[in-house]
């Protein structure tokens, strides 16, 4: 009965990364028939280049700031959609458009709206006179600026999953624990912070291991708004291996730069598993 899952596994798992390691250390290039042992020099001129290391440190931009954005969003999204209210069912129909929506569909009506010359979002901010006409910012144009987007429109994809992770968690806690804290004169926020929240730790610890791996891993977003641009600015790991290994026929430098994920997203797991184990021991 266990067969299927195993197959499954060793097919769509098990091959292609054991594919991506044996690349890894060969030379191997699209049309290249022959395959050659080169050891750790993919690794070596890997290390050397400075857009690998732009690209590691917007890595982990983008995953420490959006993971803030998102954790901040969904906790107050689902303290707002915790209690019934007329409406509820429609907003979190609402909610989840982003997440049920294809992000490709999504991130190129992101790009739209931050379009450099069709951007509703400047016409606005003219039409408020915060900026003159024709002096908005390129939204996608400018290093800092581009970073900011492409991290707010991927925080805007995650959102709506983590906030009916944190949603499940609190309706699954006792009634009675938040009442009998009001009885004893505890207001909102110390019921939050000193009582709810402890609680919700092994909770949130798992929405953010997802949303790290989600993020670490995933180059949708970026590859349609910016394409890694401008200047690399906006460069990630998934990203810079497509571009190199894919769309610059080097498969053994793509491969390369896909197993530094590996090791770095094990010991994430490893350390917030530890995490939601120790919350849920205490």
């Amino acid at each position: 009965m266990l067969a299927p899952a195993v197959l499954y596994i060793l097919l769509l798992v098990a091959g292609p990364f054991l594919l991506a390691i044996f690349y890894a250390f060969s030379d191997a290039r699209i049309g290249n028939t022959r395959l050659h042992f080169v050891g750790l020099e993919n690794f070596r001129s890997i290390l050397q280049s400075p857009s690998f290391r732009i690209a590691v440190r917007n890595s982990f931009i983008f995953t420490i700031g959006s993971q803030i954005v998102v954790i901040v969003a969904s906790s107050i999204l689902a303290i707002a959609l915790e209690k019934p209210f007329r409406g509820r069912g429609v907003l979190r129909f609402l909610m989840l458009l982003p997440w049920v929506a294809p992000i490709a569909l999504g991130a190129i009506g992101w790009k739209w709206l931050l379009d450099s010359i069709y951007s509703v979002i400047s016409w606005v901010l003219v039409a408020l006179h915060v900026y003159k006409p024709f002096g908005a910012p390129m939204w996608l144009g400018e290093p800092h600026l581009a970073i900011t987007s492409v991290l707010l429109v991927h925080s805007w994809r995650l959102i709506p999953f983590s906030t009916v992770i944190l949603l499940a968690g609190r309706t699954a806690i006792p009634k009675d624990i938040p009442e009998a804290a009001a009885v004893d004169g505890a207001g909102f926020w110390r019921t939050e912070f000193l009582i709810l929240l402890p609680m919700m730790m092994p909770i949130i610890s798992v929405a953010v291991l997802f949303g790290i791996i989600f993020t670490f891993t995933d180059m949708t977003v970026v590859y349609i708004l910016t394409a890694g641009g401008p200047f690399d600015s906006t460069q990630v790991l998934p990203s810079l291996a497509f571009t190199l290994g894919i769309q610059g026929s080097d498969l053994a430098a793509g491969a390369a730069i896909s197993l530094f994920l590996v090791p770095l997203l094990v010991i994430i797991a490893y350390l917030m598993l530890r995490v939601a184990h120790r919350a849920e021991v205490t």
